[in-house]
């Protein structure tokens, strides 16, 4: 019985999902997209921009803040952060056809030993009509994904003595929450094994709680190995293949950072192989072993210093994996393909966004097509392969704001949702929908 129903959910969604005029649309329910690989795979988008502008569909004001919108069951779901008449975190939803606020959810947040404070940096996970939020000193909280009432919360930093015990992150906690079955997971660097936190997701109560290693900002994944569902978490110490069900360690590979915790990007899962990069330890490709739970490393390429750099030194953005060939954004902006296998560079571009450090690009794969989210705020269309970048076209969305970088008149550091043909972009003033329909005016 329980077989027939997930089926017969399946159809249902996958008939909602497809509109009459024959293209596929979906949502984005969570950070990096539903599968949190990075990919999208509607059809009916613009194959190019005519004029380097875009249609408006909506746009709304809200406050600074990281975090990436999310798109679900006709609500879009971001967090932001105000500090009048004093600090505090906002949960928004908006109404994804028309933009006009749905509810919001506000609570005390005042930032303790926390750098870079425009505000939170998780995107809203959205499961079975429950919305999850996690802020930057760890409230984390469950409300209606439809009404926005609380159903729990939890506020991480008071109950596992996150800054106490000198454990909070210098740029607070970051991690996107990734729901597994009943659970809801979070990287929060807890001391006593929570560095890894699990939560039954319809009460709030701790399931289980894994690894003693320091909290870094780099969202969980789920990976295959063997047939068996693997929790892939990069953490301030480690990369730490877990049994999601329970918490337990199948693996752990040191990775200690050679200054401080900085990872950002999320581990890109590839096959049976896992690659990471880091602003200042450069790149690490792990291969998940056949016929045992662990794993190898093989290889890992790490310039003299930020600007003299190996392999990939990325800070924010996480790099795509296209065939046989991987593709980011190094320490000062460098487009770079490098080769899979051996981590040796292919060719490098300065095209893609301007030259300045932790210059920022959001990578989105749609079929052999490229959707590049630069920090200019500038849309870009473009095929990467192993010969070069092309660049098919480009449009400006969204202006750089400087709550979170004053330099370079400011940067758009958040990542997009892609979602029913649209893309919604914000900055530290605004969240924008914009039509990526074809023939769309």
């Amino acid at each position: 019985m329980k077989q027939k129903r997930i089926g017969w959910c399946l159809v249902v969604a996958l008939i909602s999902a497809w509109p009459v005029n024959g293209t596929f649309a979906e949502d984005w329910t969570q950070w990096r997209g539903n599968q949190r690989d990075g990919t999208w795979t509607e059809t009916g988008l613009v194959q190019k921009f005519e004029t380097g502008s875009l249609p408006v569909v909506w746009r709304q004001p809200i406050s600074s803040g990281y975090s990436g919108p999310t798109v679900a069951e006709g609500r879009v779901y971001v967090m932001d952060r105000q500090t009048e008449p004093e600090q505090t975190e906002r949960v928004l939803c908006f109404d994804e056809q028309s933009g006009e606020p749905v509810w919001t959810y506000q609570y005390s947040a005042p930032y303790v030993n926390v750098g870079y404070v425009a505000g939170p940096r998780a995107s809203v996970t959205v499961d079975g009509g429950l919305a999850y939020s996690l802020g930057t000193m760890g409230h984390l909280a469950c409300l209606d994904a439809a009404s926005g009432e609380l159903k729990w919360e939890i506020d991480l930093n008071q109950a596992y003595s996150i800054v106490d015990s000198k454990r909070m992150p210098i740029w607070g906690i970051a991690t996107s929450p990734l729901v597994y079955g009943d659970q809801v997971i979070v990287q929060l660097g807890g001391d006593d094994g929570a560095c890894i936190v699990s939560f039954d997701k319809k009460s709030g109560k701790e399931k289980w709680r894994s690894l003693n290693d320091r909290g870094q900002y780099s969202s969980p994944v789920l990976a295959k190995q063997n047939g068996r569902d693997v929790l892939v978490c990069w953490t301030g110490d480690s990369v730490a293949g877990l049994n999601p069900l329970d918490g337990t360690v199948y693996w752990r590979h040191e990775f200690k950072p050679s200054r401080m915790p900085i990872g950002v990007a999320t581990p890109v899962i590839h096959d049976n192989k896992i690659f990471l990069t880091s602003f200042y330890d450069g790149a690490l490709m792990l291969e998940m072993e056949t016929g045992s739970m662990s794993v190898k490393e093989v290889w890992k390429a790490m310039g003299p210093n930020e600007r003299q750099t190996e392999g990939l030194h990325s800070i924010i953005s996480t790099p795509v994996w296209i065939g046989d060939y991987l593709y980011g954004v190094d320490s000062y902006g460098e487009l770079r393909c490098l080769n899979a296998e051996t981590g040796k560079r292919v060719w490098e571009s300065q095209e893609a966004v301007p030259k300045s450090r932790w210059s920022t690009i959001h990578f989105v794969q749609n079929g052999k097509q490229t959707w590049m989210f630069n920090e200019r705020g500038e849309l870009i269309l473009a095929e990467l392969s192993p010969d070069r970048f092309v660049e098919k076209s480009r449009a400006k969305l969204i202006d750089p704001t400087t709550a979170q970088l004053r330099q370079r008149n400011g940067v758009c550091w958040s990542h997009p949702a892609f979602a029913n043909r649209c893309i919604f972009v914000r900055n530290d003033d605004e969240i924008v929908c914009i039509n990526l329909a074809a023939g769309a005016k």
